[in-house]
């Protein structure tokens, strides 16, 4: 069982919504043999955390790909989760990161693009979200106040141990139910700490926060890193060079090394197994009468 939840919830009498994401065993998954520098894994983290809140909003068989380009120390980030919430993500990174920077600092003049993809669409859904603040949260905290037309919070942290996401969105009747609600929700929120986020089980965390409002639990829901390795897509890539090319490979390497860094999987092949992708034929596909 994944130690990895989200769990969303209502503040019933003010009409507000939310969700908390912490990934534990996940993010340890997509840490595994990777050395990131401590800022450019915190800001995978943040941006892991918050994919799987947005994420958790897809009410259909889809995924939702967060990429991050820039011609900084970072020079890509891609977070990829399912509906189902099973979640991947590498960042690519330069030596010279030191120390805490702004996200504009790791990116340079970057760019920040979110893609829905779906069964039943002629071509994805992309949106470039505006690298408007110096956090993952206050950039999504922006983006989805404009994109969803109605105010967001968002509050994450992350470490070697963890990575978490606090989301809050006013919903349309809040001001009736309460005019001072959701002022009085966000500082509430504003005072969480970082050590909270990834130390509280959620439903402490929600009642220490907001011990004096009506809280309701939904249904909580595991996130994932359930990618295996595969064999067969990766030796009908290494057919398609040609026997000539991947001798040359092995010539000037000894063996062939292929990384899937979203993934996060490694696949070898020396002289024994190049042949052996040659010897037999690859399947044939099937054909439908």
């Amino acid at each position: 069982m994944s130690t990895s939840i989200l769990q969303r919830f209502l503040l019933e009498d003010l009409d507000i919504r939310g969700a908390f994401v912490r990934l534990d065993d996940v993010w340890q998954a997509l840490l595994a043999t990777r050395n990131y520098p401590s800022t450019v894994r915190d800001l995978l983290g943040a941006m892991s955390a918050v994919a799987s809140v947005i994420g958790g909003n897809l009410k259909q068989a889809g995924r939702l790909t967060i990429q991050l380009q820039g011609h900084g120390p970072v020079s890509l980030l891609v977070v990829d989760v399912t509906e189902a919430l099973n979640l991947r993500g590498y960042a690519k990174t330069s030596d010279e990161v030191a120390g805490k920077v702004s996200i504009a600092d790791l990116v340079g003049d970057g760019q920040l693009l979110l893609t829905l993809d779906m069964p039943g669409l002629r071509h994805p859904y992309q949106s470039y979200v505006p690298i408007e603040g110096n956090s993952v949260a206050e950039i999504f905290e922006h983006y989805l106040t404009q994109s969803e037309q109605q105010p967001a919070a968002l509050h994450t942290a992350a470490s070697s141990r963890g990575a978490a996401c606090l989301f809050l969105q006013k919903l349309p009747d809040a001001d009736r139910k309460d005019p001072d609600g959701w002022d009085r929700i966000t500082r509430l929120a504003a005072t969480v700490r970082e050590e909270e986020l990834l130390g509280l089980p959620a439903e402490e965390l929600l009642i220490r926060l907001f011990h004096q409002e009506t809280v309701r639990l939904l249904d909580a829901r595991e996130v994932t890193h359930d990618w295996p390795q595969d064999w067969d897509k990766v030796r009908d890539m290494l057919r398609s060079l040609g026997r000539s090319e991947l001798e040359a490979m092995l010539e000037e390497h000894g063996e062939i090394l292929i990384h899937d860094d979203l993934s996060n999987h490694e696949y070898r092949f020396d002289a024994e197994d190049v042949a052996a992708l040659f010897a037999e034929p690859p399947a044939e596909p099937r054909i439908l009468h």
